[in-house]
């Protein structure tokens, strides 16, 4: 059980902003982040809905359970992806929708549970068509809510440079050394994990963290924000975080 002094000082200072004044507990704010969170499901859950994410790429799919997304699903995809890729349920699988254009396998995964968030985290290898079946390894990491929904989803390249952590001994990022989004996202540590970009806290941590920021500023019209990345990378996303320069 946390003690207040400790959820105080591990919330301002991942946050960078002063919790709500009529909140004694910061992690029973609607700007809680997702250390705060506890787990509610069973670990073979986590694993389950990190692979059905997986399955949704797949035309070969492995399992028939379909994830279940929260209201204000983010997805956000370090470069050199597109960065924030969808928000909101409808959006995600809207844009889910589209990756029939993409057709892939991803046979190789490893994906588990951990008892602080991310609480699925998963190291895998797409195989895409139109690169003939060259291998492209990422590692992406799941944030839950409560109810067990997926509220955030985190993706790296996962080659030297690109990687959440350049640590080779902490390969699922449990150390100090890891740079990931989603523990600064205020929200996400509420029991329905629902972002709200406007909120006082949402816009505080935006005001000291540039990546929040741009966060935000992406999702006020994600589609736009991504249709200017897809438009800019071209095939050099592709050769870069798959690794098929020199192939």
């Amino acid at each position: 059980m946390r003690t207040f002094e400790f959820t105080l000082a591990l919330f301002t200072a991942l946050c960078g902003c002063a919790p709500d004044a009529d909140v004694d507990d910061p992690c029973l704010s609607d700007g809680a982040l997702s250390a705060c969170s506890v787990k509610t499901q069973t670990d073979d859950h986590y694993v389950a809905q990190s692979h059905a994410y997986f399955d949704t790429m797949d035309y070969e799919p492995y399992g028939t359970i379909k994830p279940d997304y929260g209201e204000t699903v983010a997805r956000w995809e370090w470069p050199p992806w597109l960065i924030l890729t969808a928000y909101g349920r409808d959006d995600i699988l809207a844009a889910d929708a589209l990756l029939v254009l993409y057709p892939s396998v991803v046979k190789e995964r490893d994906c588990q549970a951990f008892d602080t968030q991310p609480f699925g985290r998963c190291t895998v290898t797409f195989y895409y068509d139109a690169h003939e079946g060259a291998a492209c390894p990422v590692y992406e990491e799941f944030t839950f809510n409560e109810a067990g929904e997926i509220t955030w989803i985190e993706a790296w390249s996962d080659l030297p440079g690109f990687r959440h952590t350049e640590d080779p001994s902490d390969p699922w990022g449990e150390g100090d050394g890891v740079h990931r989004l989603s523990t600064r996202i205020p929200g996400l540590g509420t029991p329905d994990g629902t972002l709200v970009l406007d909120s006082a806290a949402m816009q505080s941590a935006a005001s000291s963290d540039a990546e929040v920021a741009d966060f935000v500023r992406r999702a006020e019209d994600w589609q736009s924000a991504w249709a200017e990345e897809l438009a800019t990378a071209g095939e050099t996303m592709w050769e870069t975080g798959c690794g098929y320069l020199g192939r």
